[in-house]
C-alpha cells in the first residue's frame, strides 16, 4: 500500500509559517482598504523574517484601531484611549527600545482628538512604524468629514466640505518624521515595499495609507473613495526594497535610480517615474505636496527619507539595554542619593 508524501510546510528564513504571521477574522465591512493593510502587514513581516513576539501593536479608537486584531496575533498588543496611541506607544518604546513598534491609526484618531500627542511624537522621532488608515471620514459615527477630507469633497448625504484638509505627511516632514510616504490601500506592491523600508529604517516612519470607507465615502463625489484614487494616483517613483541578507547587486541605467542605504544595511532603491525626484532633499518633498493638491492629484510614494538624524533613544542618550530589563540596583537611586537630592531642595 503507497502512501503520499506530505510535502513540507512552507517556512521564512527563521523557520515560521505564515500562519504565525495572521490574527483573528476581520469584522471589517467587506471591501474595507484597512484589511487591504492587514494583509500586506502579515504577508512583509512574514517576508523579513521578524520575530512577530518581539513586536508591539499599538491603536487608538476607531475603525482602524481594530486592524491590529487582525495581523499578528503572537505579538504583544495595547488599544489606548481615542487619539492616545501616540503617548502609549512612546512610553512602551522607551521602556524597551528592543521592541518594535507599530501604531495602526486613523485620520480621525491621528488628525482631530489626537492631533497634539501626534506633532509631538514627530517632534522626538521615536523609531516607530506609525500607520494612519487615512479614509476621511468618522466610519463609526456614521460619515461625518474628518480633518484630512479635502475641500470641497461631498459626503454620502451631498453635503461638501467647507474645511481645509490637515495634510498629515506635510506635518511629519515639517516637524521630523524621518520616513514619509503615502500610498493607496490598494496598490500592494507600493505598499509593501514602504511597509518593508519602514522596518528597516530606525527612526519615525509615518504612512498615511489613503483606504477607502466602502460604507460612507467610496461614492461619487468623494475625494477619497476606490475610484478617484484609481483616476488621479501618480506614483511619485517606483519602489524597489533590497533586505540586507539578500544579494543587493542589480545593474540598471545610470541616472535611472537612486538608492538609499538604510540602518540595518538594507537599500531602498527610488526609480524615478517622469521626474527627477530625490527623497532626501526636504524641499522637494514638502513642494511636491503642495504641487499634488492644487493639481487635485494623489501623489504616491517615499516623500522624505532621512537617516543621518538622531533618534528619539539617541538624543535622551539611552542605554542600549531596554529600561525594563535593568537591575533595581541601577534603576533604584540610593539613600545616600536621595538624601543629597533632599539637601540641594532645602
Amino acid at each position: 500500500m503507497s502512501t503520499t508524501a506530505v510535502p513540507p510546510k512552507k517556512t521564512n528564513r527563521i523557520g515560521l509559517e505564515v500562519l504565525h504571521y495572521k490574527g483573528s477574522k476581520t469584522t471589517l465591512c467587506a471591501g474595507c482598504g484597512h484589511n487591504a493593510v492587514s494583509e500586506r502587514i502579515v504577508e512583509v513581516f512574514y517576508e523579513m523574517g521578524v520575530q512577530p513576539w518581539t513586536v508591539a501593536k499599538f491603536s487608538g479608537i476607531g475603525c482602524s484601531s481594530k486592524s491590529p486584531a487582525y495581523f499578528l496575533n503572537l505579538a504583544h498588543g495595547f488599544n489606548s484611549v481615542h487619539g492616545r496611541a501616540a503617548s502609549v506607544s512612546t512610553g512602551a518604546m522607551l521602556a524597551n527600545r528592543d521592541l518594535l513598534g507599530v501604531v495602526v491609526t486613523g485620520d480621525g484618531d491621528t488628525a482631530s482628538i489626537g492631533i497634539g500627542q501626534f506633532v509631538h511624537l514627530l517632534r522626538r522621532n521615536l523609531p516607530l512604524i506609525y500607520i494612519i488608515e487615512d479614509n476621511g471620514v468618522y466610519g463609526l459615527t456614521k460619515g461625518q468629514f474628518s480633518a484630512t477630507s479635502d475641500y470641497g469633497a461631498k459626503s454620502k448625504v451631498g453635503t461638501l466640505n467647507e474645511m481645509h484638509k490637515l495634510d498629515c505627511c506635510l506635518l511629519g516632514i515639517e516637524l521630523g518624521a524621518t520616513l514619509v510616504a503615502r500610498t493607496f490601500s490598494g496598490d500592494k506592491k507600493q505598499l509593501q515595499a514602504i511597509l518593508k523600508a519602514a522596518i528597516a529604517h530606525k527612526g519615525l516612519s509615518i504612512i498615511d495609507v489613503i483606504s477607502p470607507c466602502v460604507t460612507f465615502n467610496d461614492h461619487a463625489g468623494s475625494t477619497m473613495s476606490y475610484a478617484y484614487v484609481k483616476e488621479h494616483d501618480v506614483a511619485l517613483h517606483e519602489l524597489d526594497f533590497i533586505p540586507h541578507y539578500e544579494d543587493i547587486h542589480l545593474e540598471m541605467e545610470e541616472g535611472d535610480t537612486q538608492e538609499v542605504a538604510l540602518h540595518d544595511g538594507s537599500v531602498l532603491r527610488v526609480k524615478k517615474l517622469g521626474r527627477d525626484y530625490d527623497p532626501t532633499d526636504k524641499m522637494a518633498a514638502i513642494r511636491v505636496l503642495h504641487e499634488s493638491e492644487e493639481k487635485q492629484e494623489v501623489v504616491t510614494g517615499i516623500f522624505y527619507i532621512n537617516t543621518h538624524t538622531k533618534n528619539f533613544y539617541e538624543t535622551l542618550n539611552m542605554t542600549d539595554t531596554p529600561l525594563a530589563a535593568l537591575p533595581e540596583t541601577l534603576t533604584r537611586p540610593s539613600r545616600e542619593a536621595l538624601d543629597e537630592i533632599m539637601e540641594e531642595l532645602r
